[in-house]
Order: structure tokens, then sequence, then C-alpha cells
């Protein structure tokens, strides 16, 4: 491969490779026979959450940081990150004796500015989002002379990320597809382009938020396509544009990008925790929530071995509970609905007994005589209930309708 505009080489992967050997943890290879393929596909699960920082993150940052001039090391760096490559800046400008300053949305969890302190970076608040921030740490980079680290789209920044790559490739030689996150793309176009220099005939798919799809929509296009907004739970992959170089390499090199939705993510983030006891945030679940939920069929190989990139596992606490949550109702492990019952003595009893027979565990109830559109006489009653499986929960919803309580809305 030559080493083009828009073109990550294999020499410059393997350069950042060894550079990174005793920097980087090699994270292991994880089988994950429970999350399985149809047609018999072996999944197998690369636990980049298990990272130094949380993420894959630090392995773009620190070679993008180490290729710095003597002068350009002696001015420092600056970052804008919402987390991830934050934390990988401020370890890997630490680890090299080089001041950084990484520039962060005020909307922020405490604790993800916090660990970015704790790796030797000063932290600037500024803004209500990414590009907010983006804007200030531009503004520091041309006041102050600090070198600029971008997040993905950056030769250096995406060999380092390619490093993922060589991994796969050292400890799963037979490997026939691998499902990688993309946000603005640096790890699929790195990862992609070590594998496909040395193994062509793997498949490589792109895995983006349905509620982020710059990339996925490029791809479809042959075109850049920004998105006006971004939402999602998966933050980390919520980029309206695509980088320049990694969207040419993507399209060149990359067989598919698919997307997932949130409801989707957070079972894949459910799942980890429940069957590999893994701790993964929402970006990093995406590329199994796209094996679990059947959006690989069309490129799926019958009983081969599927290597599964997971990106991240710096999840706050409160948004973990509730993409808990989310996941449970797309399981059909919780139900919620309403309905309406007869305002007197003895009815809610009556009305949970149902429940109760049935094995459903009540987890909130909320009694309603109210509002204004119940009638005189009556109560609306909203409840959440726990199940065992989707199953358990329709037999639950059969058996209230069949006690004469009408369900009015349930999710």
């Amino acid at each position: 491969m030559t080493n083009s505009t828009n073109e990550c080489s294999l020499s410059l992967i393997t350069e950042a490779a060894r550079a990174m050997q005793g920097v980087v943890h090699k994270t292991p290879i994880l089988s994950a026979k429970s999350f399985g393929m149809d047609g018999g596909g072996n999944v197998l699960l690369k636990p980049e959450n298990l990272q130094r920082t949380g993420s894959f993150k630090v392995r773009g940052a620190y070679n993008r940081i180490r290729s710095l001039s003597s002068e350009e090391k002696k001015r420092g760096v600056v970052a804008a990150s919402a987390g991830n490559h934050a934390q990988g800046v401020a370890l890997a400008a630490t680890m090299m004796g080089i001041s950084s300053t990484v520039v962060m949305p005020s909307t922020v969890p405490i604790a993800k500015a916090a660990a970015t302190e704790g790796y030797g970076a000063k932290v600037v608040l500024c803004g209500q989002n990414y590009d907010e921030a983006y804007r200030r740490a531009m503004q520091i980079a041309s006041e102050e002379g600090q070198v600029f680290i971008h997040p993905f789209d950056d030769l250096q920044v995406i060999a380092g990320q390619g490093t993922l790559g060589l991994e796969i490739l050292q400890d799963v030689p037979d490997v026939d597809m691998v499902v990688v996150p993309i946000g603005g793309g640096g790890l699929a176009a790195g990862v992609a382009s070590a594998i496909k220099a040395l193994k062509p005939q793997v498949t490589i798919v792109g895995v983006q938020a349905e509620g982020a799809p710059s990339m996925y929509r490029s791809f479809k296009e042959g075109k850049r396509v920004p998105v006006d907004t971004t939402y999602t739970i998966a933050d980390g992959l919520a980029v309206k544009v695509p980088g320049t170089s990694t969207f040419e390499i993507i399209k060149r090199l990359v067989d598919d990008v698919v997307t997932v939705t949130d409801g989707e993510i957070a079972r894949a983030v459910l799942s980890l925790l429940e069957r590999a006891k893994l701790v993964v945030e929402g970006a990093g679940a995406a590329a199994l929530a796209a094996v679990l939920h059947r959006k690989l069929n069309h490129l799926s190989h019958p009983s081969g071995q599927t290597v599964v990139l997971l990106t991240g596992g710096n999840i706050d606490v409160n948004v973990l509970a509730r993409i808990i949550d989310k996941g449970l109702l797309g399981e059909g492990r919780y139900l919620r609905m309403a309905t309406c019952m007869k305002d007197k003595p003895g009815e809610l009893q009556r009305f949970l007994k149902v429940v109760a027979d049935l094995g459903g565990n009540v987890v909130t109830v909320h009694n309603d005589r109210l509002r204004h559109d119940i009638a005189l006489g009556e109560a609306e009653v909203e409840i959440v209930i726990e199940a065992r499986d989707r199953t358990h929960r329709d037999a639950i919803i059969n058996a209230i309708m069949d006690a004469g309580y009408p369900v009015r809305k349930q999710e």
C-alpha cells in the first residue's frame, strides 16, 4: 500500500504497534458462545473496555503525540472530547512528559472530567456539546500554539487504532469477519487498513447508531453526508460529519455499514453485563448489538469466526442504570402499562393479586383518580411489572385483560 493523503499504510500501523509495546495492553480475545450467530458462526469479543483509560482511544492518541517533533512537544497539546479521547490524550501526554489541555462540554459527567484531570490534563469546560468544545479547543491551539490532537481524522491516530487489527490477526488468524463501531471512523479505518492489507478476504462491517448515521449515509451515497443533529445513548458515536481521511478509507476497504437502534444497544449492554460480566458503554456495545439483532445476516459466514470489538467501558453509573431499564423493557422483562379500574376499596388489591398469581413482581405502581379525563368513580393505575421473559410478560397481560382490566398503553 502506498501512503497517500487518505491512506493508512501497513508500515505506519506496524510502526505504531512497535512503539506501543509496553505502553498499551494487548487486550485478550474472549469466547462468547452465548452470542452465536445464525448458521453456527462463532462470536469472539475483543474487550477494549479493559484497555488503559477504559477505551481503545489511548492507542491513537499515543501514536499521534509520540510522532510530534521536539518543538511541537514543547508547545504541548490540546484536544476536544466528551470522554474517551480526553482520557487517552491526557494519559499519553503525561507519559511523554508533555503538557495537555482538554476542552470538554460543560455537560460532561463530573466523573469523566475528574478522570481526565487525574491522568494529568488541564480540563477546560466550555459549551453544551462537542462542537462548541471543539471550537474552543481550536481557539486555544491558535492563541497558545498548542498542537491539536484530532479524535479520528488523522493518519497517525488511525494507525494507532489500526494496531487492534494486527492483534486480531495474531490471535484469530482464521477470522472471517470483524465488526467495528463507527463514530468518526478512526477505529474502522485503522482496523480495515491493517486487516485488508494482510487478509483482504476478511469481511469488515461498521456499525453506527441509528440516531447518528453520518457515516452510514455517506457510505451508502458514496460521498460525505453530514447530519444536522445526533441523538443516541451511544455518545461516543454521536458525530455529525465523517472525517475526510476516515471516509475515504472506509469507502474503499469496509464491506458494509449498518445501523442499530438505542433499544438494541441497550439490550447489548445488558447482555454483556449478564452473560460476559463486562461493563461496556453504549458506543462500545454497538457492534455486538448488530450481531444480536441479525443486522449481519446478509454478510455472515456459516460456521465462521466473527470478532466483535467492544470499544470502551467508561459509562456513567446513572446512565448505566437507565440503559439497564431500557434493555429490560426491550427484552420483555419489564412491562410498563396503564389500566382503568373502579375507584373502590379492595379493587387495587384484586388487580395486584392477578399479577401476583402469575408470578409477576411489581416494581412501581401509581394510582390516579384526579385526572380530568378519568371518569368519576374510576382510577387509572400505571404500573411497572418485572417478568421472566417476553412469554411471561404476555401471559400477565392476557390475565389482566381476562380479569376485566383494559390495557390502555403498554411497552
